[in-house]
């Protein structure tokens, strides 16, 4: 196929858009492949569309060979089925709700467990129809609170998703695995460097669950790893390495001590290390000898709340997203003026365990706070702190809690090394799901032994969308974008570079005989200067870009690789072949 700039429905931009804040962003506006209709919703222009369908063709092509079988869904959905497995309220915010002219409720799709689930329920009804893999490409909904950084977090988007149903745990595992490969395929088919992560379940439900993160330092999500044994997770899955607990025999007594002026870790430690703590222990006092107190609301989709306190160690910061990963489906609010006023036991700067548990305030504790540390900790009054107030002694939690921040250095939690952070970019996620949905649903077959079976799920995600970003993020230099050749638009961008008129009849034979060899080219054959028509198929990104100029009346012309920068002359009359082969090989 050829298509022509000149008659190309294309507009590209010499100058970054003002809300663009990453590469992808910039250079995928600046290029004409998406504009911005809204806050996190983008129009896809024919260079976009055509990038995103290669994008999809490859997905297809991978999730066919693990047997897998496309069909589609609404993305206008009822909300029974959400309200069946309380997703209708655990999702939040995040969920578009819309309401049809007779009052009944619907939402826009996030995710599809719940349809896929019914959908095999209503067609299938025997063992002998297991196992199966159904997926979809399909635009999704989510209302994000801070869409940002274009295509990669945006509020509606194009994913594939899909969801294998089995007879049991064991073909579960077969499923995943099989995805898990199918996914490694597609990465590499699309030159993205990545890493396989450890992840939380969240919403969806499920055991097992690893996100695929596309190295970025643009990346929203934080991942650890070690480089010793090749533990990696992402910061909200990782499980604290916890210390072995201190006998409490003979430790010494817990005292109440003033401490004027201490409301803050570094204030106390200044204290402590003033006042004679620092001899008893016979080192220093750090921030990690206290026992900080952070006091959070949670805020149930129901509409309930509740005060939770959370006790870590002085040296280290509540992690948000950990935070909010360890008590989803709540959302985490700070405690206003009004919440200290009808709790006047929070001391702030003062707080401690003892008047929280004596208040019925539930109270979880960093897993390094085992029992038979001793700790510098408030002892709720103005001005006043415990010195040796031991866990497991002169408190008890009710629970632990994954929320303090995760550093490098950290020991690794299978033993082996210490751990690394970086940041990346979610481009899929697979979950075991088990039984959540298909028990939702009463999801049974006849066995073979002519009682119900209970089907168990898999459900496993890839955002194509988001695909393209991540692979504008990773592969572009300082003069636009670079495609690979499995996903460009085109495979080669010709360019008449002069006005001569040889040149031009030269360029229409060359476009014509790759069109016949089944190239889809793109044609440059606008009336404007070689300067901007380079400039142009630099930006645009096509692997390979075919100059003919000045040379053609010599009987050559121009090659040049737009991955590696290095360009070549050929003889006129083998050129073509040379341009296939290239393209081919």
């Amino acid at each position: 196929m050829i298509t022509r700039l000149s008659h190309l429905f294309l507009r590209t931009l010499r100058d970054d858009p003002a809300d663009a804040e990453v590469p992808s962003h910039k250079l995928l506006v600046r290029a004409g492949y998406v504009r911005r209709l809204a806050p996190g919703i983008y129009s896809w222009l024919p260079l976009g569309l055509r990038t995103l369908r290669k994008i999809e063709n490859v997905v297809r092509e991978e999730m066919d060979a693990i047997g897998a079988q496309e069909i589609s869904l609404p993305a206008l959905l009822p909300r029974e089925p959400y309200e069946a497995t309380n997703r209708w309220t655990e999702y939040g915010d995040a969920l578009f709700r819309l309401k049809d002219r007779k009052g009944a409720d619907y939402l826009l799709g996030p995710t599809h467990e719940e349809l896929f689930a019914l959908t095999v329920k209503g067609e299938y009804n025997s063992y002998k129809d297991l196992p199966v893999t159904l997926y979809q490409i399909q635009t999704k909904y989510r209302d994000e609170a801070r869409p940002r950084a274009g295509i990669l977090r945006g509020r509606e988007f194009i994913m594939k998703d899909s969801y294998s149903f089995d007879l049991d745990d064991e073909g579960l595992s077969a499923s995943y695995q099989a995805h898990r490969g199918a996914y490694q395929k597609i990465f590499d088919r699309l030159n993205v460097s990545y890493v396989i992560v450890a992840a939380t379940s969240g919403a969806m439900g499920g055991s097992a669950s690893e996100e695929f993160l596309a190295n970025s330092p643009v990346g929203e999500d934080t991942y650890v790893i070690s480089r010793e044994s090749g533990y990696a997770a992402n910061v909200e899955a990782v499980v604290t390495a916890v210390p072995a607990e201190i006998p409490l025999e003979g430790l010494a007594e817990a005292v109440v001590h003033e401490t004027p002026d201490t409301a803050t870790i570094a204030k106390l430690v200044e204290w402590a290390n003033a006042n004679g703590v620092a001899d008893r222990l016979g080192r220093p006092v750090t921030a990690a000898d206290t026992l900080k107190n952070v006091i959070v609301k949670l805020r149930y989709p129901d509409g309930k709340s509740e005060i939770l306190g959370i006790g870590l160690p002085g040296d280290r910061e509540v992690d948000e997203k950990r935070l909010e990963a360890s008590v989803e489906p709540a959302a985490v609010e700070l405690l206003g003026d009004e919440d200290f006023k009808a709790n006047p036991f929070l001391v702030k700067g003062y707080i401690g365990p003892k008047a929280l548990l004596a208040n019925g305030v539930r109270y979880l504790l960093d897993p390094r706070v085992v029992s038979g540390t001793a700790w510098i900790t408030g002892a709720d009054e103005a001005g006043k702190h415990y010195v040796n107030l031991v866990a497991g002694r002169d408190f008890t939690a009710d629970g632990t809690i994954e929320a303090a921040d995760v550093r490098d250095g950290d020991p690794s939690p299978d033993g082996k090394g210490v751990l690394e952070s970086a940041r990346g970019i979610e481009i899929g996620h697979i979950f075991q799901l088990g039984r959540k949905y298909t028990d939702a649903f009463d999801v049974d077959v006849l066995g073979e032994n002519g009682k119900p079976v209970r089907l168990t799920m898999g459900s496993y995600g890839v955002g194509i969308s988001r695909m393209m970003a991540v692979v504008a993020e990773q592969q572009h230099d300082d003069k636009g974008l670079r495609w690979p050749k499995e996903i460009a638009p085109y495979d080669v961008h010709v360019v008449i570079a002069n006005k001569d008129e040889t040149a031009r009849e030269g360029a229409e034979k060359v476009v014509a005989e790759l069109n016949a060899a089944g190239l889809d080219v793109l044609f440059d054959d606008r009336k404007a200067s070689p300067g901007v028509k380079f400039k142009d198929a630099e930006l645009l990104g096509m692997p390979l870009v075919v100059v003919i100029g000045r040379g053609w009346s010599e009987g050559k012309l121009e090659l040049r690789d737009r991955f590696t920068g290095e360009s070549e002359e050929f003889p006129a009359e083998t050129a073509v072949a040379s341009i296939i082969a290239k393209v081919r090989g």
